[in-house]
């Protein structure tokens, strides 16, 4: 009987849809919309998996064990099922951390979201986590304190391995990303002590490879930059960005042979830190960058500014991200609780969408790769779960061409807008270093010599006046005689022509 229910299914596909192009040409041309599927509060201190019960059937003004709220620092979504999200949560206001607060972060199961599938027991809270996408029993976790930890969720809460104290970063991990190698072990950090770590999970005792973010690419830890993101495509194995607390994104190219050469170019666009920085993935050579009140869209060829940027939002913008199917789509968050949608094939002044998620500032985004279900933590720490219209996770007619047109369209008028400022900057600098020239040979004569000259043309000075004071005194006493020759000769010669009325004014200004 169940090899001919099985045969049937394989002749017949009994959920083929039949009228999908119809109902697709229809959701076009609806408005772009979100709707809210969940909401995960952070449980709170001894919020374990066996311990909701009680937390659970509480009235909901006694569901805030935690008097200082922790933040929804980074978020993960499980890679292949995506139906589990990983939350870092911590405190990042600087010593507002409370000795009893928690440190633990939660792994959800979105099928079941009244109590988290498993805590995670760090040393020190997480501020960034990553599940491995090679291994999706695995994650790694950078800490408050600097270190790196990571977990296999088929060995409990507590992590298989801590990086050491001495070899890990002297603040707190912004940015953690698995590395595409053979073994999949392989994961380089970042921090704000200025400093790219690379680890391997099978000997967290200390980093196989080390950055110092120097920009001078003399290598010195005092003059680094603190990062605050960091960004990996994995069709380009050897390159990576950092965003900095400074405004400037580092591009990094990893098999350099020195390390100064490593820093390969930098990008200054912000006017504060840079919170977000990721590839478009259609088109690896644009990305975003997220900061101060702007989101901006840049190219790798273009160093010193942007190809197109949002305008200046009253709050802060805090995090942002890529549709994961549409070229032309990235979100971002803002301070003042708003989820901006922005569809510049659409519209480039305004976002195609503006929610307002929470009343908190959120803090953190990710969107499924699907591209439908995105997910935002929020200061407070709750996750609020949102699935967007159709019409923004649906690929449109022509869209990558249009987007890589518009892409293009922009690189090419910022180069040519760039040369001619660099043309500028040249006539500027050979105009300086004329002036230069000219002061370095009055610098290069000895005291001597400049008194010698000095004192040579005091005297043509004076000798030039002494001869014009004595040819004026010469000519001053038959300064009226010369007057009326010059009128009788004109009044001669005037009759035969022109000239010598010009010989006569000329005469007039030498008596002057």
């Amino acid at each position: 009987l169940m090899e001919h229910c099985v045969k049937q299914n394989n002749a017949i596909d009994i959920y083929e849809e039949y009228f999908g192009e119809e109902e697709t040409a229809e959701l076009e041309d609806e408005p772009p919309s979100a709707k809210t599927i969940n909401v995960l509060s952070d449980p709170g201190p001894e919020a374990a998996v066996n311990e909701l019960t009680p937390f659970l059937h509480a009235p909901l003004s006694q569901r805030d064990p935690n008097v200082t709220k922790r933040t929804a620092a980074r978020l993960s979504w499980h890679p292949d099922t995506c139906k589990k999200l990983a939350v870092a949560y911590c405190s990042l206001e600087f010593q507002h951390s409370l000795e009893d607060m928690s440190c633990d972060s939660y792994i959800w199961d979105l099928e079941n979201p009244n109590k988290p599938e498993l805590v995670l027991k760090p040393s020190s809270a997480l501020v960034s986590l990553e599940y491995n996408p090679k291994d999706s029993h695995i994650l790694v976790g950078g800490c408050y304190n600097g270190q790196l930890a990571y977990w296999d969720t088929r060995k409990g809460r507590l992590p298989v391995e801590v990086s050491t104290v001495e070899a890990s970063h002297r603040d707190p991990v912004y940015g953690v990303i698995w590395l595409q190698s053979k073994t999949g072990t392989e994961f380089f950090s970042a921090s704000t002590d200025g400093q790219v770590l690379w680890w391997d999970i099978r000997k967290l005792s200390e980093p196989t490879e080390v950055l110092v973010l120097d920009i001078t690419r003399k290598g010195l830890l005092e003059n680094a930059l603190g990062a605050t993101t960091l960004e990996f495509e994995p069709t380009m194995p050897t390159k990576f960005m950092v965003g900095t607390e400074q405004g400037i994104i580092i591009a990094c190219n990893r098999k350099a042979k020195a390390p100064p050469e490593k820093i390969a170019s930098t990008y200054s666009g912000h006017h504060g830190p840079v919170y977000a920085l990721t590839r478009n993935p259609f088109y690896p050579k644009i990305f975003l960058t997220v900061g101060d009140w702007t989101a901006q869209i840049w190219s790798e060829e273009t160093k010193e500014s942007s190809i197109m940027w949002t305008k200046y939002h009253l709050s802060y913008l805090t995090d942002g991200c890529w549709s994961t199917v549409r070229p032309a789509v990235f979100l971002t968050t803002r301070m003042d609780g708003m989820l901006d949608v922005w569809d510049f094939l659409f519209k480039q002044n305004d976002p195609a969408l503006s929610l307002k998620i929470c009343d908190e500032p959120l803090s953190s985004l990710r969107m499924q790769d699907n591209g439908c279900i995105v997910g935002c933590g929020s200061k407070l720490g709750t996750v609020t779960l949102l699935e967007i219209s159709s019409g923004l996770c649906t690929l449109q007619r022509n869209e990558k061409i249009l987007a890589n047109a518009m892409f293009e369209r922009e690189t090419k008028r910022e180069k040519i807008l760039e040369a001619r400022h660099r043309e500028m900057r040249l006539k500027e600098r050979a105009r300086l270093e004329g002036q230069d020239v000219e002061a370095e040979e009055v610098l290069g004569e000895s005291p001597q010599e400049v008194l010698d000259r000095v004192e040579k043309e005091f005297f043509e000075v004076i000798e030039a006046e002494l001869k014009r004071r004595a040819q004026a005194e010469a000519q001053q006493p038959s300064a009226l005689q010369v007057k009326e020759g010059a009128e009788e000769d004109g009044v001669a010669q005037g009759e035969e022509g022109e000239l010598p009325k010009y010989e006569e004014a000329g005469e007039e200004k030498q008596a002057a």
